[in-house]
């Protein structure tokens, strides 16, 4: 593993690629849906506790059922959307730690209840960013957005509590007509130091 990808690679994963607000007409396949999660399952995450919990929408009726927890601003680009996924995270995930983690008992590594929700949030929100890559590296266009309400999401979507909404995303192949012009990026020297 000591190649470097090469610059369309890089481009598809990061340079060119873009937030997409709208989507030509192509479907999404459910097994390009399954790749995506074949790829994401690979990324680590402590203890491989693996928390991610992803609900692919993929029907007009199960994306209808978003409608009262998305912003204004997010509702036509989500219902026009081949896939919106639903990334959630277990609080429980510490239940799998024994298939997950068989080699020793990490189940009480995660007993306080903090630690738990900091260890879910965080490594969901690591698998989120593999799930974008993902996505790109099998050639889809994300649309990755926070502009929801959490509890009525969670509500609708998870109403045992068990699993936690952390973002959402829709996904398509991009209509370049719906992208914003590229935002400023930070240089290395504004947010870096090397010590």
């Amino acid at each position: 593993m000591t190649d470097t990808l090469s610059d369309g690679a890089l481009d598809q994963l990061f340079r060119t690629a873009r937030t997409y607000n709208g989507f030509i007409d192509k479907p999404v396949t459910a097994e390009t849906l399954r790749q995506i999660h074949d790829l994401v399952r690979w990324g680590p995450t402590s203890a491989n506790c693996s928390p991610l919990r992803i609900v692919f929408l993929t029907t007009p009726e199960a994306k209808e059922r978003l409608r009262p927890a998305l912003s204004s601003g997010n509702l036509a680009k989500t219902l026009a959307a081949p896939v919106t996924a639903i990334l959630a995270y277990d609080t429980k995930f510490a239940e799998h730690l024994p298939r997950l983690f068989p080699h020793v008992d990490a189940r009480p590594w995660f007993a306080n209840p903090d630690v738990a929700f900091e260890t879910a949030f965080r490594n969901s929100s690591l698998q989120g960013g593999y799930f974008l890559i993902a996505a790109r590296a099998l050639g889809l266009d994300c649309g990755p957005m926070s502009g929801f309400d959490q509890g009525k999401l969670n509500a609708e979507f998870f109403p045992d509590g068990r699993f936690k909404v952390n973002f959402i995303c829709n996904l398509g192949y991009g209509d370049p007509s719906s992208l914003f012009a590229r935002s400023p990026r930070f240089d290395f020297e504004d947010v870096c130091q090397v010590l």
